[in-house]
């Protein structure tokens, strides 16, 4: 009585897809793969992840105003 057999679990898998439908269960599926990859990224930290380029590709700058450039 306090343990459930095969039957028990394949009824309630079935009611399951019955209420929730094959297609909704799939999505719901690949939602939490998602949240469980995004996770563990999150707790692995920013080592791992590669560097960003920068946004500047020359060392130049140019001021606002007198439109010149000068090099540092």
């Amino acid at each position: 009585m306090g343990s459930m057999s095969i039957w028990h679990w394949l009824i309630v898998l079935l009611v399951v897809v019955v209420v929730f439908g094959t297609k909704k269960l799939g999505n719901m599926g690949g939602d939490i793969g998602k949240a469980v990859k995004g996770f563990k990224d999150g707790v692995r930290g920013d080592d791992d992840k590669p560097p960003v380029p920068s946004q500047v590709a020359d060392k130049t700058t140019i001021d606002g105003e007198s439109k010149e450039k000068t090099k540092f």
